[in-house]
């Protein structure tokens, strides 16, 4: 059953993150498709557990309490792969010993024959503009190609909600502008909902959604 209007999009109930008797965040949110919620704070101040926890990799000295659902489903208990939650980091993390095309067909799901997957990948690179850049290692592309290749190596995944985790802190001043454009334009075009945490006021500036500072 599809969720209603009102259900879509990720919705954080209550949602409260500790470390033993220490309360580092509480939040409550509702993100709807093509929003962007922006989680601004210094470092320490628990805006990359939330993401963590949210994902489902929150480490176990952690706790987390209240309620996470993504388009009306209950995931705060729900293994990792199966939340359905893509997350875009500081760093591109792409996998060395794999090319940029190959990057992108492992992250695809699974069930279309070699040649849908082919294709798919192609015009995955294509959206960015690496159509041509498909057999070369990672480590051979610029700064900005290589965080395109990881933009859409989450979005092959097909996520229903996008974590950002400062994935502009690296990127030279020149390179920033394009990069958060190109992200914020692709979420807001397959309509995700987004939260992005970052310290910086430029990125918030550009996400062009609702701020909470921490």
């Amino acid at each position: 059953m599809n969720p209603s209007a009102n259900d879509r999009g990720l919705k954080l109930d209550h949602v409260k993150i500790s470390k033993g008797e220490t309360a580092l965040m509480a939040i409550n949110a509702h993100i709807r498709p093509g929003e962007v919620l922006t989680l601004m704070g210094p470092s320490g101040s628990g805006k990359s557990t939330l993401i963590n926890a949210i994902s489902g990799f929150l480490p176990k000295v952690f706790a987390c309490t209240g309620t996470i659902t993504l388009d009306a489903v209950n995931i705060t208990r729900l293994p990792p792969e199966r939340r359905r939650v893509g997350v875009l980091f500081q760093d591109p993390l792409l996998f060395p010993h794999l090319s940029v095309l190959e990057n992108i067909l492992y992250a695809l799901p699974p069930g279309d024959t070699g040649a849908a997957r082919l294709m798919r990948a192609n015009e995955l690179l294509a959206a960015v503009n690496l159509e041509e850049c498909g057999k070369r290692d990672p480590a051979t592309l610029s700064g900005g190609q290589q965080a395109r290749v990881a933009l859409i190596r989450v979005i092959a995944a097909e996520p229903h909600a996008l974590l950002l985790d400062e994935p502009f802190s690296k990127l030279d001043a020149q390179l920033r502008g394009s990069v958060r454009e190109l992200v914020f334009a692709e979420v807001r075009r397959r309509d995700l909902p987004v939260l992005l945490v970052t310290h910086d006021e430029e990125d918030a500036k550009a996400a062009g959604g609702s701020i909470i500072a921490l």
